[in-house]
């Protein structure tokens, strides 16, 4: 019975934490994007995200994206300076080609800063994939 049960693998999806200058504060910030690198749309998102380190976590938010269409982004997220400092977990949900997609993604605590940046493609600005 297990061997029937197919579950897919996800591609082509990945979240990013971007850092953006807002006029409104005069200083850099980091948001949360996904990213839809494939050639088709991705239906019915859904993004459940926390923090956490041992003792210490954050609140669990959740978030309905809708649709991400192919070779785009939508931002997921504001995400504070003072949670960078705790493991960073999205959990990302979405059907595409009539089937049930889901995968977590991680940014372990202290890897999110200047340091780590690249250039991320859709985007075009710098930040940091998830693993």
């Amino acid at each position: 019975m297990k061997k029937d049960i197919e579950i897919p693998i996800v591609k082509d999806v990945y979240v990013a934490l971007v850092q953006e200058w807002t006029d409104d504060f005069l200083n850099k910030e980091w948001n949360a994007v996904i990213i839809n690198d494939r050639t088709s749309q991705i239906d019915m998102v859904l993004v459940v995200s926390k923090g956490y380190d041992g003792e210490r976590k954050t609140s669990t938010m959740r978030h309905g994206i809708g649709v991400v269409a192919a070779k785009s982004f939508e931002k997921i997220e504001l995400v504070q300076e003072e949670v960078l400092r705790l493991n960073n977990e999205f959990f990302v949900t979405f059907y595409a080609d009539g089937k049930l997609y889901e995968k977590r993604f991680l940014f372990e605590k202290h890897t999110v800063g200047e340091q780590n940046l690249q250039q991320i493609p859709f985007v075009d600005k710098p930040g940091i994939l998830a693993r």
